[in-house]
């Protein structure tokens, strides 16, 4: 997240340095998940003249609420701030907490309202074409494609996320991403094409040799081609240890193939390993229906996760996914 509202902005050295305040402990605690303690440290906040000060500090506050699921006292204040028309734009990480939090009541069309018009107002921008600000287009176009995904609107969604890819047709993410959304929808074929096309971007890049594999596991588990992908995966894992999305991959793909014991063993081994990369509620949940298949009793066994997590988790994990 940026600090200032204008990442195109030409103010001098002196001038920004003065207006912005220091994030360093903010962003410390953020970063470590300790959202209870960000959230005691902005209750006490260094004086702030300036209003957009303020605003960006009501934000990390707004953002701590909701990652501790605290998601009416988040809305109400919200709600409470009145920023200054004749101050800059709120900062982005506001707009977008607004936008969002409607889901979280659940109120679905409020929300698709407000990520709409936060992304029509991203995209009316004069420095639109700013890195930065290219960055939050994607973001706010990612989260209203998920949602449409979750939703069966595959139309829309898949418009959402090609209209993206056609933004940045050099973008081996964004088009990887738009091959996920065809395999989503089961156009097996047009996921195909889109991933051979990332390959020719790529070329000889090896900074995305770990998407390349990840995208050929995929097209090998549709192929119910367990073993290839295992294989893909491992590659992933040897070239980056914390990669959480090659590590439980790999272990579905295992399980898969009735090869319980080990895709446990990964999962275990992955945790005890990097619990920072790898503690999050889907490897969780997969570890635990892992345990509840394997073993008769698996209440005892993931009581003891649950006491692991309870100690090393951050404040906003979610220790309902152990089914305890």
């Amino acid at each position: 997240m940026s600090a200032t509202s204008a990442p195109g902005s030409t103010q001098s050295p002196a001038t920004a340095a003065a207006a912005v305040p220091d994030l360093s402990i903010p962003y410390d605690l953020a970063t470590r998940g300790q959202w209870q303690a960000l959230l005691a440290h902005l209750a006490h906040p260094a004086h702030a003249l300036h209003q957009h000060h303020r605003l960006l500090l009501s934000a990390l506050s707004a953002l701590s609420l909701a990652k501790l699921r605290r998601f009416p006292d988040a809305a109400a204040l919200l709600a409470s701030l009145h920023p200054d028309p004749g101050c800059p734009p709120p900062p982005f990480l506001l707009r977008l907490l607004h936008a969002l939090l409607p889901l979280f009541f659940p109120d679905r069309p409020l929300a698709l309202d407000r990520l709409y018009t936060l992304l029509s107002s991203v995209r009316a921008r004069p420095d639109a074409q700013h890195p930065e600000w290219r960055r939050r287009d994607a973001l706010v176009a990612s989260i209203l494609a998920s949602d449409h995904l979750a939703h069966r609107e595959f139309d829309v969604a898949l418009a959402l996320v090609a209209e993206l890819a056609a933004r940045e047709p050099d973008n081996p993410v964004l088009l990887s991403r738009l091959a996920y959304a065809h395999l989503q929808i089961g156009n097996l074929a047009a996921a195909s094409a889109v991933f051979r096309h990332v390959e020719s971007v790529v070329a000889d890049d090896s900074s995305h040799a770990n998407l390349l594999a990840r995208n050929r596991a995929l097209e090998c588990i549709v192929a119910k081609d367990y073993a290839a992908a295992v294989r893909e995966y491992e590659h992933c894992i040897e070239a980056d240890p914390a990669d959480a999305i090659a590590v439980n991959n790999k272990a579905l793909c295992l399980m898969y193939s009735r090869d319980l014991g080990d895709a446990i063993k990964v999962l275990e081994g992955a945790l005890e390993r990097m619990p920072t990369a790898a503690l999050n509620e889907t490897v969780v949940v997969n570890l635990c229906s892992m345990y509840e298949l394997a073993y008769v009793n698996h209440g005892d066994v993931k009581r003891t996760l649950t006491d692991w997590i309870t100690r090393v988790a951050p404040d906003d994990f979610d220790k309902s996914c152990t089914r305890m």
